[in-house]
């Protein structure tokens, strides 16, 4: 039976739907954009493997967790998932694929530079990358597992040394959503107020990891206790794609190699 960390956020979990749905947009916003033979770089449980797979040629699938790997080649055995600890692409020849997709990664990159050269080096001429990942504008607090977050305009200056076209945008969503995002907030802050040495920020984040997942775990359940329907009826319908970055709970960048 597979453990979720609050840092997934499992579709099996009532209390994490919002996060589910919010990162499922992602999927859903990028659909209509991919095609031909597609990459998946850090595919986790699957969320939206079936999704893209309508709109592509191929699929294939990396990820670092062996397991998981073993369980979506079972679930979906005419695409390929492989095992790989990424970067470098190990393996995987230049000018490979039409499309790139990499959903809530590269904030667990050491090497974020490379881990985009990579992405590129890939894909084909005239082919494009999708990645998302957390505004730290909107963060509400430090979260262990992430190396760093970005605002729009940081992420945007990385990859304008990259690739030759960026366009940036972001995830955000409509009253609903930012009314959750808000509560969520104000409890959080609840529980941060008891950290008047401002650990969270001191510490090494491998001392964190554990009492970040008990008090997220904590935050999550108390917020679906509370708030009822305004947890469980989100849904991917109540996220938005926005042009304007700032406006996104998550940034949403799309890469074009010339």
């Amino acid at each position: 039976m597979a453990t979720y960390t609050t840092e997934i956020a499992s579709d099996k979990l009532v209390s994490d739907n919002p996060i589910h749905q919010r990162l499922l947009k992602a999927y859903i916003a990028a659909k209509p954009m991919v095609q031909g033979d597609l990459l998946e770089v850090g595919c986790g449980e699957g969320r939206g493997v079936k999704v893209l797979m309508e709109n592509v040629t191929s699929y294939h699938g990396i990820d670092k967790i062996q397991e998981v790997i073993n369980r979506l080649s079972e679930k979906y055995p005419q695409a390929k998932f492989q095992q790989a600890f990424i970067p470098p692409f190990s393996g995987i020849e230049e000018n490979t694929y039409d499309t790139i997709v990499s959903f809530q990664v590269i904030e667990h990159i050491e090497n974020d530079r490379l881990f985009l050269e990579e992405i590129k080096r890939v894909l084909k001429p005239g082919g494009k990358a999708i990645i998302s990942t957390p505004n730290i504008r909107h963060t509400l607090s430090r979260n262990p597992w992430h190396i760093r977050e970005y605002t729009a305009q940081q992420l945007e200056d990385l990859c304008t040394g990259i690739f030759e076209k960026v366009e940036a945008m972001g995830i955000g969503g409509n009253e609903k959503v930012w009314a959750y995002h808000e509560a969520n907030r104000k409890s959080v802050n609840r529980i941060m107020r008891f950290d008047i040495f401002n650990l969270q920020y001191r510490l090494p984040a491998s001392l964190l990891r554990w009492p970040y997942e008990v008090l997220n775990r904590f935050n999550r359940n108390k917020l679906h206790s509370q708030q009822g329907n305004s947890v469980t009826d989100i849904s991917h319908e109540d996220y938005t794609l926005e042009t304007n970055p700032e406006k996104g709970l998550d940034l949403f960048f799309v890469l074009r190699k010339g």
